[in-house]
C-alpha cells in the first residue's frame, strides 16, 4: 500500500573516502562547526574525512533506501578483473583470427562457385555443339545413303547394259565361230565336188549364213544343236564319191569350238592361253572364259580374277548368278555357269594369290562343285594343300550371300560388311570379291578388302588373285 508523503528532510550524506595525506583538515559548509570540534581531527588521521551536504526539501513517493557504507577498493578483484579483460582480449583476437580465415575460405568457395559456374556453362556450350554435330551427321548420312541409292541404281543400269552387251559379243562369238566351221565346210566341199561353177559354191555359202544369222536371234541354248546339224548335214551331200575322206579324220584341235572345259581345249592341242568358247556337257547353254594353260600344267578354267580394281564386285544376286566383267581382265564367271561346269565332272579349285612385294602363293583343294540354286548354290570343298593356308574351308558348306539375298549365319548381312558376294559365314576368313585396295593394308570401317586370312590378315588386301578350276 503506497502512500504519499510529503516530507521535509535535511540528509546528512556521509561520504568516506581515501585521501592521502588529508591530515585531518576538513572542508564544509560550516567553518565554525569544524573549529569547535577538534576531535574530529583524530578521527581523520586514519583516512576518513566526513562531509555534510544539505538537501533541498524534495517530495518523495516511495521507499527510499541509503547505504552508507563505503566501498574498499580490493587489489586481487581488479587484478582478476584484468586478467578477465587480458583473456577475453586474446579470445577476441582468436575469434579475429578465426574469421579472417572463414573469410579466405568464404573467398575461395565463392571463387569455386565462380569456376562452377564456368565450367556448367562450358559444359552446356560443347553440348549444344555435339548435339549440333551429330544432327549434321545424321543429315550427312541420309544424305549418303540417299547418294547411295541413286549409285546403285546407276550401277544395276549399268550392269544390266553390260549383260546385254555380253550376250551380244556371246552371240557374235558364237555366230563367227559356226561362219568359220561353215567357210572350212564350204572350201573342202569346192575340192571335193571339184566344181567348176564358183557360183554354186557362192550359193551354199551365202545360204549358210543366212541360216547362221537366224540361228543368232534365237535363243543361244540353241545354237550348239544347229551346229552339229549343219556339220553333220553337209559333208553327206558328198559321200557317195569313193574316193572323199571322212570329215571326222579332220584333226579336231583346229575347230573353233565349243569345249566342255579348258582342260578339253588342252587336251585339243590348244597350248595359249586365251579366251575360248565352252558348253558344258547337258547344258544348253554357250559361255566364254579364260583358259589358263601356261600355270600349272595348264587346262584350267578361270573363274575369278581381280588384278586392277576396274571392276566393281559389289553386286545384285542376279549379277553373281550370270557372271560380270572383262573376260580378258577382273570378272566373275557366274554361279549358274559354275553348277553346270562342276556337273559334269569332279573338279579340283586352285586360288593364286600375289601380294604388293610380288611374293605369290597358292592353295589348291582337291574337290570343287555348287548346289543348285534352289540351295542357293552351297559351296562343297574338298581337303587343303597349299602354301597360302587354308582360308576357305571354314565356308564350306555355305550358301552363297549377297547384298541382296542374306544367307549366311550372321545375324545382319555379311555382303553389306564384306562390301561383297561370298559363301559368307560369320562373316569370312576369306573375301576374294571385296573392296580392291591399292598397297596392302588399308583403312576402312570394315574388313571389306580383297584378303585372305592365313597370309597377310584381313586388314591387307592383296595385288593379284585368281581362280580357276581344272577336273581331277
Amino acid at each position: 500500500m503506497e502512500k504519499t508523503l510529503t516530507i521535509g528532510l535535511t540528509l546528512f550524506l556521509t561520504l568516506c573516502v581515501d585521501i592521502p595525506g588529508a591530515g585531518g583538515r576538513s572542508d564544509g559548509a560550516h567553518g565554525d562547526d569544524a573549529q569547535k570540534r577538534p576531535s574530529r581531527s583524530s578521527d581523520t588521521k586514519g583516512g576518513r574525512c566526513s562531509y555534510t551536504f544539505i538537501v533541498p526539501q524534495q517530495k518523495l513517493t516511495g521507499a527510499l533506501c541509503l547505504n552508507t557504507q563505503s566501498a574498499s577498493a580490493n587489489q586481487s578483484e581488479v587484478a582478476a578483473l584484468r586478467a578477465e579483460l587480458r583473456r577475453q582480449q586474446e579470445q577476441l583476437e582468436k575469434l579475429h583470427g578465426h574469421l579472417e580465415q572463414d573469410g579466405s575460405l568464404v573467398m575461395e568457395v565463392r571463387a569455386l562457385r565462380k569456376e562452377s559456374n564456368a565450367m556448367n556453362s562450358r559444359i552446356a556450350q560443347l553440348y549444344a555443339q555435339l548435339l549440333h554435330e551429330v544432327i549434321q551427321k545424321k543429315d550427312q548420312a541420309l544424305e549418303q545413303r540417299r547418294v547411295e541409292s541413286i549409285l546403285l541404281n546407276a550401277t544395276t543400269q549399268a550392269l544390266q547394259v553390260s549383260s546385254n552387251y555380253r550376250e551380244l559379243e556371246k552371240k557374235y562369238g558364237a555366230l563367227t565361230s559356226m561362219i568359220s566351221s561353215q567357210n572350212q565346210f564350204i572350201a573342202r566341199l569346192e575340192k571335193r565336188c571339184l566344181c567348176r561353177d564358183s557360183t554354186q559354191a557362192s550359193l551354199v555359202g551365202n545360204q549358210l549364213w543366212s541360216a547362221s544369222a537366224n540361228d543368232v536371234q534365237r535363243d543361244q541354248s540353241a545354237l550348239p544343236p544347229q551346229q552339229e546339224q549343219a556339220v553333220v548335214s553337209l559333208p553327206t551331200t558328198t559321200a557317195n564319191s569313193t574316193t572323199d575322206h571322212p570329215f571326222i579324220s579332220f584333226p579336231v584341235t583346229k575347230t573353233p569350238g565349243p569345249w566342255r572345259d579348258c582342260q578339253h581345249v588342252q587336251e585339243s592341242g590348244e597350248t595359249t592361253s586365251g579366251i575360248y568358247l565352252l558348253r558344258p556337257q547337258s547344258a544348253n547353254r554357250l559361255l566364254q572364259a579364260w583358259c589358263e594353260q601356261s600355270r600349272a600344267q595348264g587346262g584350267w578354267t578361270v573363274i575369278q580374277r581381280r588384278q586392277d580394281g576396274s571392276v566393281n564386285f559389289f553386286r545384285t544376286w542376279e549379277q553373281y548368278k550370270q557372271g560380270f566383267g572383262n573376260l580378258d581382265g577382273e570378272y566373275w564367271l557366274g554361279l549358274e555357269h559354275l553348277y553346270w561346269l562342276t556337273k559334269q565332272a569332279q573338279y579340283k579349285l586352285r586360288v593364286a594369290l600375289e601380294d604388293w612385294q610380288g611374293r605369290q602363293v597358292f592353295a589348291e583343294y582337291d574337290s570343287f562343285r555348287l548346289e543348285p540354286e534352289s540351295d542357293w548354290y552351297r559351296l562343297r570343298l574338298g581337303q587343303y594343300h597349299g602354301t597360302a593356308g587354308d582360308s576357305l574351308s571354314w565356308h564350306n558348306n555355305k550358301a552363297f550371300t549377297t547384298l541382296d539375298r542374306d544367307k549366311d549365319s550372321y545375324t545382319g548381312n555379311c555382303a553389306h560388311y564384306q562390301k561383297g558376294g561370298w559363301w559368307y559365314h560369320m562373316c569370312a576368313h576369306s573375301n576374294l570379291n571385296g573392296v580392291w585396295y591399292r598397297g596392302g593394308h588399308y583403312r576402312s570401317r570394315y574388313q571389306d578388302g580383297v584378303y585372305w586370312a592365313e597370309f597377310h590378315g584381313g586388314s591387307y588386301s592383296l595385288k593379284r588373285v585368281s581362280m580357276m578350276i581344272k577336273p581331277t
